[in-house]
């Protein structure tokens, strides 16, 4: 298999069914190897869109098994989230993710 040089972008798009409501946006983490930065921003619709540019290129399955076991865990609607991932496990995304939602939710009024 061959897997051309760059950055591969990836693109997952959820139903969601727990609004997220008014918010600033949220970033957490920092694009560094092995870590990645996770940014999320309100979206007008009932989606949660999860964009990810990641420097790993061919873990596509991996991407859409860690995105899906967030959704089965938080469910967000009306969040765009962004990642720029530089080689993080699966694991440190997963950290990443919470984190960003947990300061989600304690800055909400």
């Amino acid at each position: 298999m061959s897997i051309p040089a760059g950055l591969e972008a990836l693109h997952f798009s959820f139903t969601g069914t727990r609004p997220a409501g008014r918010f600033a946006p949220v970033l957490v983490g920092v694009v560094g190897s092995g870590n990645l930065e996770v940014l999320i921003e309100p979206s007008p619709d009932a989606e949660c869109r999860i964009d990810v540019s990641t420097s790993a290129r061919g873990f596509d399955p991996i991407w859409r098994a860690v995105a899906e076991d967030f959704h089965t865990r938080h469910g967000l609607a009306g969040v765009a989230i962004s990642i720029n991932d530089m080689g993080a496990t699966p694991a440190v995304v997963n950290l990443r993710l919470d984190q960003a939602v947990a300061q989600l939710r304690s800055a909400k009024p």
